[in-house]
């Protein structure tokens, strides 16, 4: 079984803001398994879907993002053999490139960083690069609207591919 994780913040406010690429990509492959997400189940909207003979589930923590550890605990609690795999925006990676990891330390990211208080460091990620603008704060800059839709439709298109691949 892979629990695929979407980060983002929850509210039509945060709609196309960077810190949401992970919830976009998480529709994207829930798009492609066919599935929706219909309902709120342990602090986190979820569905479920079969690829390769193995079950899929894909959340999106209602939480909050600062506190997204809390829902990805709760399915890992329930399914202790589970590989976790987390899609997240990332400011130290150039807008628009995908990064992936097998595991690592959360950095400068409070979503990363509260999965890592529940559950250690032992998890994948997928990585879309937002890239970092100096001119702004940090905070100022992911909850920000994207300008470049078109090279983040792409990117996320791009996430989903390699989430697939990595099935």
């Amino acid at each position: 079984m892979v629990i695929v994780v979407g980060l983002g913040n929850k509210g039509k406010e945060y709609d196309w803001t960077y810190h949401n690429l992970g919830f976009m990509v998480a529709d994207k492959l829930a798009s492609f398994f066919g599935v929706k997400f219909d309902k709120e189940k342990n602090k986190a909207y979820a569905c479920e879907s079969f690829y390769n003979g193995q079950k899929i589930v894909i959340i999106k923590p209602t939480t909050y993002m600062n506190n997204s550890g809390e829902a990805v605990m709760l399915y890992k609690k329930k399914n202790k053999d589970a590989r976790i795999l987390v899609v997240v925006d990332d400011i130290d990676l150039p807008a628009g490139k995908l990064r992936y990891r097998e595991k690592g330390s959360a950095g400068t990211h409070n979503g990363l960083r509260s999965i890592v208080s529940y559950i250690g460091e032992d998890f994948e990620r997928v990585k879309v690069g937002i890239g970092r603008d100096e001119k702004v704060d940090l905070a100022t800059q992911v909850l920000s609207k994207i300008k470049d839709r078109e090279l983040f439709e792409k990117a996320t298109d791009e996430a989903v591919k390699m989430i697939v691949e990595k099935l």
